[in-house]
C-alpha cells in the first residue's frame, strides 16, 4: 500500500467510524475553513474528514458571492449533495432587511430546500443608551423576517462576544427579538463566545433563557492567555482543551430539545484554513487530520448523552 493510498484508507475509515457514532444532531463543517476548495473538493473534503453536513458562506469572500447566489448556490448545493452531505444552513453577510442582496439570497436558498441562514452585524455606538440603540435595529428587522416569513427560512442571529457587540451578553438580543416578534428569527447560540462573555456561570442561564429562540449552535473553545500588550484576550483552541463545558452543554441542549443545526468552527491557528483563506500554508492531509480530531471530541461528547 502506497502512503497515499495509506492515508486515505485511513482516513476513510475513521470517516465511516465517525459516522457510526449515533447522534441526534447533524454536526456542519463551516466552509470558511474550505474556502482553498472550489465546490467539488470542498464537498469531497468534508465528506473524508466525517462531516453530516456543509454550513456554506454566502457572503463576500465566501464560497458563493451574494450578487451570484442564483446562478452559483445551486452548484455549491449540488455538489455537497452529490458527495453524499447535507447542506441545511448558509452563512451570509445580512444585517437587516435592507441588506444588498438579501432577498435574492433567501430566494434562492428556500427554492434549493435551504431552511436555516446565518446573519448578523449588528453593533452598538461607543456612547448612548444601549436600549434606545436597540430599538433602531427594529425596523430592519421586522423587514427581514417578513422575508423570511415569505421564503420559509429561519434566521440565525451568530453571537459573538466583544465590545460593541449586539447578541454578546445574550439578554439584549433575547430583548430585541422579542420585540420585533418575528418567529422566523432566532439566536446562533456560539458557546465559546457566550462562555467568554459569561465566565464561569453566566453562560449557563444565557443557555437557559434563549433556549426557546435558538435555532442553531456553534462550536468552539478557548483559553484565556495575555497578548503582546499583557491584556487578557481569549485564545481559541482545538475542542476539549479550553473552558467550555461542552458536557454539560450538550446536555441543555438535548434537555431543551433543541433541533438546530450544529456548526464546528476551527478558530486557532490552521494555516490560514482558520480565517477564510484562499491559499493555506498546512499540508491538507495533517489539516485534516486535525480537523478530525476536534470533530470525533464532537460526536464523542454528544455520544456520551446517551439515547
Amino acid at each position: 500500500m502506497t502512503p497515499l493510498s495509506r492515508r486515505s484508507f485511513l482516513a476513510s475509515s475513521a470517516a465511516v467510524a465517525l459516522s457510526a457514532q449515533p447522534s441526534p444532531w447533524k454536526v456542519s463543517i463551516f466552509s470558511k475553513h474550505l474556502h482553498w476548495a472550489e465546490y467539488g473538493e470542498m464537498a469531497a473534503t468534508a465528506k473524508e474528514i466525517g462531516f453530516d453536513a456543509v454550513d456554506l458562506t454566502v457572503r463576500k469572500g465566501g464560497h458563493v458571492l451574494p450578487e451570484r447566489v442564483a446562478e452559483d448556490l445551486p452548484k455549491a448545493f449540488e455538489a455537497v449533495r452529490k458527495a453524499g452531505l447535507a447542506m441545511e444552513m448558509i452563512t451570509t453577510d445580512i444585517s437587516g432587511g435592507g441588506t444588498p442582496n438579501a432577498e435574492a439570497v433567501l430566494k434562492t436558498a428556500s427554492s434549493l430546500g435551504i431552511r436555516y441562514y446565518r446573519f448578523g452585524g449588528l453593533r452598538y455606538k461607543d456612547a448612548g443608551d444601549p436600549a434606545a440603540q436597540l430599538r433602531e435595529f427594529v425596523p430592519s428587522l421586522r423587514e427581514l423576517g417578513a422575508l423570511s416569513k415569505q421564503y420559509n427560512v429561519h434566521g440565525m442571529y451568530h453571537t459573538h462576544s466583544g465590545i460593541n457587540q449586539v447578541g454578546a451578553p445574550q439578554w439584549d438580543l433575547q430583548r430585541l427579538l422579542a420585540e420585533v416578534a418575528a418567529p422566523h428569527l432566532g439566536f446562533n447560540y456560539d458557546i465559546g463566545h457566550a462562555t467568554v462573555e459569561g465566565g464561569f456561570g453566566g453562560w449557563l442561564l444565557s443557555t437557559r433563557a434563549v433556549a426557546p429562540m435558538m435555532k442553531g449552535v456553534a462550536l468552539k473553545d478557548f483559553l484565556w492567555r495575555k497578548d503582546a500588550k499583557g491584556e487578557w484576550r481569549p485564545a481559541w483552541c482545538p475542542m476539549g482543551q479550553g473552558m467550555v463545558n461542552f458536557p454539560k452543554f450538550f446536555t441543555l441542549l438535548k434537555q431543551q430539545h433543541f433541533q438546530g443545526p450544529l456548526q464546528l468552527h476551527y478558530e486557532y491557528p490552521l494555516g490560514g484554513a482558520d480565517t477564510g483563506q484562499k491559499n493555506i500554508r498546512i499540508d491538507k492531509g495533517e489539516l485534516m487530520a486535525t480537523m478530525r480530531k476536534d470533530l470525533l471530541f464532537t460526536r464523542n461528547a454528544i455520544a456520551a448523552l446517551g439515547s
